[in-house]
């Protein structure tokens, strides 16, 4: 596809996983899903999320969406073809557990459970969310132009980055490990799984404590809280501890209502200072 439309750039076209019939799947990872030549981790998490719920489909449960997904992150996958296995491990009325293992070149990549459900839909009872403008700034930044290595994510969708928490543009290293975003796609709506990438669309957050360079991810895990409204995603992500070469990495997703659509934490790897 041309993608002179659009089509061939969209985030629901790029995240499908075609069935083989037998429980696994395949789909290509595509290079404006990923930074550099690294696949993005939030993208992965939505093609394990998509490939568990079409699982259940194929093997006729009611209607599931993604509550919980949970990935060990074995191996970096390069871009192409995938193949998905999934195995369902619990099936129940309030939750069902999906395993999804995604292979390249008979290498496993990425294992993740991911646990189903229905999304609440209701107004919470007690919440407790940033506080943050629905929409970016004028003086936000797209990070685009903003990021170290091409930013191949911004073909697909669109994000803003506060520069008052993004110290590392300016050249300062003795900013907290803390940043603020803006994210939305720029064909289609937004949805739950589009929440999971938005969990870690952030540059890492250690760039602020002049750490610059790739970070891959060991494990990451999301929390699901409802389906967001149209609009701009508010994304806030802070660390709480940078021990020599481990961080970790801490995600509130808000809707343009002002309500937690999701929650994400990661384990990551660091770059050695001044790398």
């Amino acid at each position: 596809m041309s993608g002179t439309d659009g089509t061939a750039l969209s985030f629901d076209t790029a995240s499908v996983a075609r069935s083989l019939g037998d429980g696994t799947f395949t789909a290509v990872l595509r290079a404006e899903w990923a930074i550099g030549s690294h696949p993005h981790g939030g993208f992965l998490l939505a093609l394990l999320a998509k490939a568990a719920i079409a699982a259940l489909h194929e093997r006729g449960e009611p209607h599931a969406e993604p509550l919980v997904v949970s990935a060990e992150f074995l191996h970096a996958p390069a871009l192409g073809p995938v193949l998905l296995r999934t195995d369902v491990r619990k099936v129940g009325r309030r939750a069902t557990v999906v395993e999804v293992r995604l292979e390249q070149r008979g290498r496993s990549c990425v294992e993740a459970r991911v646990t189903t459900g229905r999304l609440p839909m209701r107004r919470p009872e007690w919440t407790d969310v940033p506080s943050m403008p629905a929409e970016p700034s004028p003086g936000a930044l797209a990070m685009a132009e903003s990021t170290e290595g091409p930013f191949n994510l911004a073909k697909g969708c669109e994000v803003r980055l506060d520069p008052a928490t993004a110290g590392y543009l300016a050249g300062r290293t003795d900013e907290p490990p803390r940043m603020r975003l803006w994210v939305r796609p720029r064909h289609g709506l937004v949805d739950p799984y589009f929440t999971l990438l938005a969990s870690d669309v952030n540059p890492p957050v250690v760039m602020n404590l002049g750490r610059i360079g790739w970070a891959p991810t060991v494990q990451l895990t999301a929390l699901l809280r409802t389906r967001p409204a149209p609009g701009w995603l508010r994304v806030v992500v802070e660390s709480r501890s940078v021990h020599e070469s481990w961080f970790d990495s801490d995600a509130t997703v808000v809707d343009s209502q002002g309500r937690l659509v999701c929650q994400a934490r990661q384990l990551g790897l660091a770059p050695a200072p001044g790398a």
